[in-house]
């Protein structure tokens, strides 16, 4: 259970808006800076690997090497941030992802990359960043009242996507001038500075006694992995919303990625080039950044069930690179994708938080990545061979149906459907939150 006691810090009532917490203020600061260099990174890695070898099945391969070790250590690192302090982990893989990044960098500049040591980093690389997300997710509802999850989650979706707005058109445009190893360096520099500032975000709920996920009077020592896990199971397992919406992601992301992350920069260099590429990118980070305006303004009674059934939207982009590789058309595909997007994540941050008890977010929100990400490798190996043999544009057109039909089937169900937000579906420790807003707030 978690340590109880006065809340410290700068942070006011409900009412005043997630700005009012500093630790809120330098969360959002940090994912920011890590999220502008980040965001060149992929297009960076993804131009290596075809100046290096020119093959989409190496490519493949190096993106789903990081994307497996993610998945594999993220169960463990939902534990581990269940039990740490969280904002101590986010400086240590913040620095670990640096270095990694830096390697990287290196090796592409000096020209002696080869894929097998692009594969070990990536490992490395996608093993911290399975620790780091569970933390930066399950510390946000000790950052900012109850009240104010849905708008302190639309803000740090907001800035995180302006970062990847500005990351992706400066990275394209330094790897289209001076190659992909720079977009490198700025990925390693923005995780090193990240760092810096998470060591500022200090909640009052840092650490967690033995048991905790247990709920109220469990003595689990804390040495009790598999124990731990277990609660974290079961909490996920209960709710059907919860795993059915993770299982139609499981589809999604694995269609999604391999389509855009393999198979994007394929077309593009068949047909509109790098920088366009880098364009397109950043303009469904626009369209996030839009969409994460649209979440502040309009709170949904059933915002779960329209922000699933929304997912059908980002088919579009695909289709248009199979169809239609026309840059003006697929940034307005890409931009509307990012829109409908935004829209359930959001509601499903917020769904979580407030109908998961905190003391086990952590570890929801790991079995909830595992599950939403555990089909991506395979989505990422799989289409580069599939397109050597039957051609991009069918391949592409696949991914789009995988979406439609796995957002159909997840939309049938009642309970995603059904889930309201908006009044607190559990209340947090006083050491979790600022005091209670005034009657009458939002």
């Amino acid at each position: 259970m978690a340590t109880r006691g006065k809340a410290t810090g700068d942070r006011t009532p409900g009412g005043a808006g997630p700005f009012a917490s500093a630790p809120f203020r330098w969360l959002l600061t940090a994912r920011t800076i890590a999220t502008l260099g980040n965001a060149a990174a992929p297009i960076a890695l993804a131009f290596a690997v075809l100046d290096l070898t020119g093959s989409a099945v190496d490519l493949g391969i190096v993106v789903a090497s990081r994307s497996i070790a993610n998945v594999a250590v993220l169960l463990f690192g939902g534990v581990i941030a269940d039990r740490l302090p969280k904002h101590v982990l986010l400086v240590g893989t913040s620095l670990a992802a640096a270095a990694t990044q830096a390697a990287v960098a290196a090796l592409v500049l000096s020209g002696s990359a080869t894929i097998p040591l692009l594969v070990m980093l990536s490992v490395l690389n996608g093993a911290g960043a399975a620790v780091s997300f569970p933390a930066s997710a399950a510390i946000v509802p000790q950052t900012v009242p109850v009240a104010q999850l849905r708008p302190a989650n639309a803000l740090l979706r907001l800035s995180l996507n302006g970062g990847a707005i500005l990351g992706a058109s400066l990275g394209a445009l330094l790897i289209a001038a001076v190659g992909p190893g720079w977009g490198l360096a700025l990925n390693a520099a923005s995780f090193a500075l990240a760092g810096v500032f998470f060591a500022f975000v200090r909640t009052p709920h840092a650490t967690r006694t033995a048991g905790a996920g247990a709920g109220v009077g469990s003595a689990e020592p804390a040495g009790s992995v598999l124990r731990e896990l277990r609660e974290g199971w079961q909490e996920f397992s209960s709710r059907t919303w919860v795993w059915v919406v993770v299982a139609q992601f499981a589809l999604v992301n694995a269609a999604f990625v391999g389509a855009i992350a393999v198979l994007g920069p394929l077309v593009a260099d068949e047909s509109f080039g790098r920088a366009s590429w880098g364009l397109i990118i950043a303009a469904e980070t626009v369209g996030l950044a839009l969409g994460g305006l649209l979440a502040l303004r309009w709170r949904p009674r059933h915002a779960l069930g329209i922000g699933v059934g929304l997912v059908i939207v980002t088919a579009l982009p695909i289709v248009g690179l199979a169809l239609v590789p026309v840059v003006p058309l697929l940034v307005i595909a890409f931009l509307i994708g990012g829109v409908a997007i935004e829209q359930f994540g959001v509601a499903w941050d917020q769904s979580l938080q407030q109908n998961i008890p905190p003391a086990v977010l952590a570890r929801v929100y790991s079995y909830d990545a595992v599950g939403s990400f555990i089909a991506i490798p395979v989505g990422e190996i799989l289409v580069g061979p599939l397109a050597h043999a039957f051609g991009t544009t069918p391949v592409l057109l696949g991914c789009a149906a995988v979406i439609v039909v796995a957002s159909f089937a997840a939309l049938a169900t009642r309970s995603v459907r059904r889930l309201t937000v908006g009044v607190p579906a559990v209340t947090l420790p006083e050491t979790a939150a600022p005091p209670s807003p005034a009657p009458g707030q939002p």
